[in-house]
């Protein structure tokens, strides 16, 4: 066996490029190769292929096939398996803050084992860390359910030793193995890449890999073909059949020339396993989580420094600095993540979409391209019959009826573009057939004729009393049936067909080519001498009567749901597989701005840089294969877009894992399902304008608590600093911090229930380490001013200013910081003006109240002694009432300010 090795050999890229970038082109390099290698096969004769395999048309005998397998190993290509659940737990701690916070406990441990502080920490840790695994283990387990495969077996010819005679076999398709022969059949799938040896009347649906929605011929052999034709895209060769695609009709034998990893469908599989390339949801958080980190270790060591110089006690300056780091992390971060994905999931569920990776719902709403294939999404996947044309393109009936009695009549396997010219006259009642006509004879069709012919008898009609007339009626290709045309049929007349009118009809049929109109010609004839039977040499001195256009309809829903995308502003791209004439046709009856149509070709001769460029300014990418798509949406996601990709066909599987949200549904192909991160339970784009809308929902109520947190924290510790140089004891005990932290966290558990503005969900959101900074050192201080009203009146006021009277103090300021924290959530989760103009939703309005009146009652509770509180006076509370209402008003003229200057609020 000189053609196979176990495995394909991968050119390796440049050192310079990320990882990520080397497995991408190495897995390009592979595909390529591989492809290379598929064409180099469909070039030879099947004699020459099945020398190479070391087999011979009676197929393998058991033992040959039971020792390739073990050499080639089984007929599988590569499959992401969800991680077991302790890696899973444990990956779920693997946060930056946890981190903090694991530290920080460690430390107060070492200071005092018997520290409550640290049992609060570690209910933190522990919370946060097991809401987290438990979404994300039920969210695999869903996924794994969505990618169960169904065994399935193929017919295989093999002989039980040298000599016996070769029988056919029912086996798995993963035990597969290269020098098979292959039996198929309508309805089979191609269990591995096949260089056929014998076929007939072969139809192949190849939708799954190049994304034409018709079948395709393949090669009609009857000996072994020369293989003369090359072609470079192993799809497109007619002696090949590829894994992944299936039989619509017609039957063949084939030799396995590749199994699983090393097949043209295993080599694009290769790309869907190991780690994804990072998304902007995932970037964002890591940033926005090292930008609060460094925040922190910049204002601890300032807090402890200051509190160990003015009060002399290191010991109790380093726990109120870790209390001042809980302060700061928002270490409920990755829980309020997880709980408002796990919300968003469950709300998408109910909008026909199923989320499989829970980080994909804000990728979703962060969307501003939509790379999309035209089959299912923006088209019906159905042909239809566009229109019955006479010989001077105009619609005629007459077209209608004599195609309709082609498709009627014949015995053999209706295609797909007969079943719509009998779907169309069903609907439309245009023709009846009655008992005017009865069936005489029929010509078949085949791929060397590319027609087929039925010969009916005109029932009564006056040829003559006890005479027939038969009528011959062809349907076929364009080029076939007019070569055997000797006049045709205008406005009811027989004219002779001359030259001049021959270019003048053909002209007609490459018009509605152009348009993206599959076109068959439609021709008759009036048999002299009836008879019983006829063969293909009566197939001549035919009159043409019209032509018969196809096209896979716009969905009637596509325009209005891409406007609806757009408004939003997220920009469609078309990217197929079909070509550039239904393409641009499709697109353009849709709304879509077709412009230049760019081919795979065109793609591949473009250096990267290049390509971002044409990608930006394209609209529609035609004849595109799986290594074309996936360039084109890592071009666009270099260019600084959020990338979703939608498709359902195994051509679309690398580019749903190299987009920042892959979209599938749930008819496809189970590869491109394992591939995407959500699946439509409807191919419609209106069911994914929905889940966009809930997509910036839960990203919205994300930025929300890390905004409301990472503000409301820094106006804490800049009020610590201010208080720690000033006042001769600790502001608020180290207890009293982690307590505060602690309810308000809970409290902020609410916000995925919460609702959004609509002029917040009218564009794509993506996070902004940026803008978060800005946020918090613009709103933060607010909160400090107020915080040292509350000093100046707990001082002067209520005298609480010595340390006979510090607890005093500490109750009085943990009252007011833990209230404007809760209170200041409402103005700002909106742009407009709180409970007036919006108001936040029913969960949210509660835990507002139970988070009050928790910090109302601690100082006057069972558990104020142990937690360092005493019970406020009555005249604390007026002042209470003054401050938050000023704190409130403030806040709201800062807000404005702030959206008139940056143009932005969350």
């Amino acid at each position: 066996m000189t053609m196979l090795t176990p495995r394909t050999p991968t050119k390796l890229a440049p050192p310079g490029r990320s990882r990520r970038e080397r497995k991408a082109a190495e897995l390009e390099t592979g595909t390529r190769l591989v492809g290379e290698r598929l064409a180099a096969i469909g070039a030879r004769t099947g004699v020459q292929v099945l020398q190479d395999l070391d087999t011979s048309r009676a197929g393998l005998t058991h033992a040959e096939a039971a020792l390739r397998l073990e050499r080639y190993g089984a007929n599988v290509v590569a499959r992401e398996r969800a991680p077991r659940w302790p890696l899973q737990l444990a990956k779920a701690y693997g946060n930056p803050f946890i981190g903090v916070l694991v530290l920080l406990a460690a430390v107060m441990f070492w200071q005092d084992p018997a520290d409550p502080g640290v049992v609060i920490l570690s209910v933190m840790v522990g919370i946060s860390g097991l809401l987290r695994f438990w979404q994300e283990f039920r969210s695999g387990r869903a996924a794994d359910a969505l990618k169960k495969l169904v065994t399935t077996t193929c017919a295989v010819q093999r002989r039980a030793g040298g000599g016996s005679a070769p029988t056919p076999f029912e086996v798995p398709m993963d035990q597969v193995v290269p020098g098979d022969l292959v039996k198929l059949a309508a309805g089979d799938l191609i269990p591995a890449d096949l260089r056929l040896v014998a076929a007939k009347d072969l139809m192949v649906s190849q939708a799954a890999l190049s994304g034409e929605s018709l079948p395709v011929a393949k090669a009609d052999i009857r000996a072994d073909d020369p293989g003369t034709r090359t072609v470079r895209d192993p799809v497109e060769a007619d002696n090949l059949c590829l894994m992944g695609t299936s039989v619509t009709s017609g039957t063949a034998t084939g030799v396995v020339v590749a199994t699983g990893a090393d097949t043209w469908f295993g080599s694009m599989a290769g790309s869907l396993v190991g780690e994804r390339p990072q998304t902007n949801f995932d970037t964002g958080v890591r940033k926005v989580s090292f930008l609060l980190i460094r925040f922190m270790l910049v204002m601890v060591p300032v807090v402890f420094v200051i509190n160990g110089l003015t009060k002399g006690d290191w010991n109790e300056a380093l726990l109120f600095g870790v209390a001042v780091a809980v302060g700061l992390t928002p270490e409920m971060l990755p829980m309020v993540v997880s709980a408002n994905l796990a919300r968003g999931a469950v709300a998408m569920s109910r909008r026909k979409v199923v989320v499989k990776r829970l980080n994909a719902i804000q990728n979703l709403g962060a969307m501003d391209v939509l790379c999309t294939d035209k089959t299912g999404t923006l088209t019906e996947d159905r042909i239809v019959l566009d229109r019955h044309l006479d010989v001077h393109g105009d619609e005629d009936t007459e077209v209608l009826e004599y195609g309709y009695l082609n498709a009627h009549f014949q015995t053999g396997l209706r295609n797909l573009m007969d079943r719509a010219v009998i779907d169309r006259v069903d609907e439309a009642e245009e023709v009846v057939v009655d008992a005017r006509f009865s069936m005489v004879d029929e010509i078949p069709f085949d791929f060397a004729r590319r027609r087929m012919t039925v010969v009916l008898n005109r029932n009564g009609l006056a040829a003559g009393p006890g005479r027939a007339e038969h009528v011959m009626i062809t349907k076929g290709a364009v080029e076939e049936v007019l070569g055997l045309c000797t006049h045709l049929r205008d406005r009811g007349e027989r004219t002779e067909l001359t030259a001049d009118l021959r270019r003048r009809v053909a002209r007609i049929a490459e018009d509605n080519n152009r348009r993206g109109l599959r076109v068959l010609a439609v021709a008759t004839r009036t048999v002299a001498v009836p008879r019983d039977t006829y063969t293909v040499a009566d197939e001549d001195g035919l009159t043409l009567v019209g032509f018969l256009a196809f096209l896979d309809p716009p969905k009637a829903s596509a325009a209005a749901a891409l406007r609806g995308l757009a408004d939003k502003g997220i920009a469609v791209k078309v990217v197929t597989g079909d070509n550039e004439l239904v393409a641009a046709r499709v697109c353009a009856e849709v709304g879509i701005e077709v412009g230049h149509v760019v081919s795979g070709a065109e793609v591949d001769a473009l250096y990267d840089t290049a390509l971002r460029a044409l990608a930006a300014r394209t609209t529609v990418f035609a004849k595109t294969n799986p290594v074309q798509k996936a360039r084109i949406v890592r071009a666009l996601r270099a260019d600084g877009h959020t990338v979703g990709f939608l498709g359902d066909g195994i051509n679309d599987a690398a580019a749903l894992r190299d987009a920042d949200v892959g979209i599938s549904v749930d008819t496809a192909v189970d590869i491109a399902k394992e591939s995407a991160d959500i699946i439509l339970l409807e191919k419609d784009l209106t069911v994914l304008e929905q889940g966009v809308v809930q997509g910036r929902t839960t990203f919205g109520n994300t930025i929300k608590y890390i905004k409301m947190t990472a503000s409301s924290n820094f106006g804490n510790v800049f009020s610590v600093l201010v208080a720690s140089a000033f006042i001769p004891f600790q502001p608020m005990l180290a207890i009293m911090l982690l307590v505060q932290n602690l309810v308000y966290d809970i409290a902020q558990l609410a916000t995925p229930w919460d609702r959004m503005d609509p002029e917040y969900l009218r564009k794509p959101r993506n996070w902004d380490a940026k803008g978060i900074f800005r946020f918090m050192v613009t709103i933060g201080p607010i909160s400090s001013i107020f915080d040292i009203a509350m000093f100046v009146i707990m001082w002067n006021v209520f005298a609480a200013n010595s340390d006979a009277h510090q607890a005093l103090f500490q109750s009085g300021w943990f009252v007011e910081g833990l209230l404007s924290q809760t209170l200041v959530v409402h103005m700002i989760r909106t742009r407009r003006i709180p409970f007036l103009q919006s108001r936040a939703s029913w969960p949210v309005m509660a835990m507002t109240v139970l988070a009050v009146l928790t910090g109302l009652w601690l100082p006057f509770s069972p558990l104020a002694a142990s937690l360092g509180f005493v019970a406020l006076p009555a005249g604390y509370f007026p002042w209470l009432i003054g401050v938050l209402l000023a704190y409130c008003t403030l806040t709201q003229f800062v807000k404005t300010w702030y959206i008139r200057r940056f143009g932005t609020w969350l």
